[in-house]
């Protein structure tokens, strides 16, 4: 299934901590809250006493609800190079992302598009929209549940941080001819989707936006 990004910038739809949180990285990534629900700062895990003048080891973190293990050390690793990013807040906001950029695309808004992927995705999307417009069809899609929203990889590459989630949705998915017939699909049977999108960032960039620079079927 092809999607992208629209709607509110990555800023506000998949969130970053407000300037004056001042959470240590292992705060950040010991959250244990529901999804959707605000996530609530925790104090870093104590310093154990070092020994013989050796560093002191710090406790092994424990797994953060919604990330796959082999993605959380990238998300350290992007959360030291941008203190104010947090990955259970991003992956709350993913969620309705994923659901406000499926829609624009069901709706073929390019200027939303354009704001929100990089050039090689929005290439993609726009071809696609513009082979559906030439065959005079129209998507009338809803999305009907997200049921799995899940980190799988993240990478900070030098500056760019990336970050791939997988989701799985139930999509109801019907196509119209241009007299408004429905050629393909029905609204009373869902099918289930499974995407995999990145979003990456420069960590250094002035501005907070994420863009989608990756989709592809899980």
């Amino acid at each position: 299934m092809i999607a992208a990004f629209l709607g509110l910038r990555l800023y506000a739809v998949l969130g970053r901590r407000a300037e004056h949180e001042e959470e240590t990285i292992q705060g950040r990534f010991d959250a244990n809250g529901d999804a959707g629900a605000p996530i609530a700062p925790r104090a870093a895990a104590p310093r154990l006493p070092e020994r013989n003048g050796q560093p002191a080891v710090q406790p092994r973190l424990r797994e953060t609800p919604g990330v796959l293990p082999v993605a959380e050390r990238g998300l350290r690793d992007i959360a030291a190079a941008d203190r104010r990013f947090d990955a259970l807040t991003f992956l709350q906001g993913a969620r309705g992302a994923y659901r406000m950029t499926l829609e624009a695309f069901w709706r073929g808004d390019r200027e939303q598009l354009a704001q929100l992927c990089d050039r090689d995705v929005y290439e993609g999307f726009t071809a696609a929209i513009a082979a559906r417009e030439a065959a005079g069809e129209t998507l009338d899609n809803r999305l009907v549940r997200i049921e799995d929203a899940t980190v799988v990889d993240a990478v900070l590459d030098g500056t760019m941080a990336r970050v791939t989630v997988r989701f799985t949705a139930d999509i109801a998915a019907v196509t119209r001819d241009a007299a408004g017939a429905v050629i393909a699909g029905s609204l009373d049977d869902a099918i289930e989707a499974r995407d995999l999108w990145t979003f990456s960032r420069d960590v250094n960039a002035a501005g907070p936006d994420w863009l989608l620079d990756e989709t592809d079927e899980a």
